[in-house]
């Protein structure tokens, strides 16, 4: 038998536009966990950074740095003190000072 009429393309339309949600949440969850991924991998390379110019001021100088700001002065280390913070404590200039970097919550 013949019908004149049509199929309803409605719930094609409503399953595509959920797929699309679904799709779209995705995106933006994976994309915060590799914000997060990148902001640690960042204070990962910054500590590596402050014990090469640590360790470079010591096989100059014989001696670990006092501070920060000795290092970013005399060995052109840079910080970023917006995004990071940074600790270091010298407990003598014999030994290898303690490290510690922090991603800052803006």
């Amino acid at each position: 038998m013949y019908s004149d009429r049509r199929k309803s393309r409605a719930p094609y339309f409503i399953a595509l536009a959920l797929l699309l949600l679904v799709a779209l949440g995705a995106y933006a969850l994976a994309g915060g966990i590799m914000n997060g991924d990148m902001e640690e991998e960042s204070a990962a390379s910054l500590k590596a950074a402050v014990e090469r110019g640590a360790l470079q001021c010591f096989v100059v100088e014989g001696v670990y740095p006092p501070n920060l700001k000795y290092l970013e002065e005399h060995y052109g280390l840079q910080i970023n003190h917006e995004d990071y913070y940074v600790t270091y404590d010298a407990f003598a200039s014999n030994i290898p000072p303690e490290i510690r970097v922090t991603v800052r919550e803006h």
